[in-house]
């Protein structure tokens, strides 16, 4: 319990930024129909079961230009 404790300064912010992207992708991917690779149900996969890597990949590769 104690290690967990050593931990929290960094986690609870990473967890925050975590989440933040990933509504942001979720928010946008439900918004827009265009993507420039893959579809919705790919997206909404990689954003959800991907950890900060999946909304990051969305906001570089996957997302259209409009």
């Amino acid at each position: 319990m104690e290690k967990l404790l050593e931990y929290l300064p960094f986690l609870i912010p990473l967890f925050v930024v975590q989440l933040g992207l990933m509504i942001a992708s979720l928010v946008h991917i439900f918004r827009h129909n265009k993507y420039k690779m893959g579809n919705r149900p790919l997206w909404v996969a990689v954003c959800l079961l991907v950890n900060i890597i999946g909304p990051v990949l969305y906001f570089v590769i996957g997302r259209s230009d409009e």
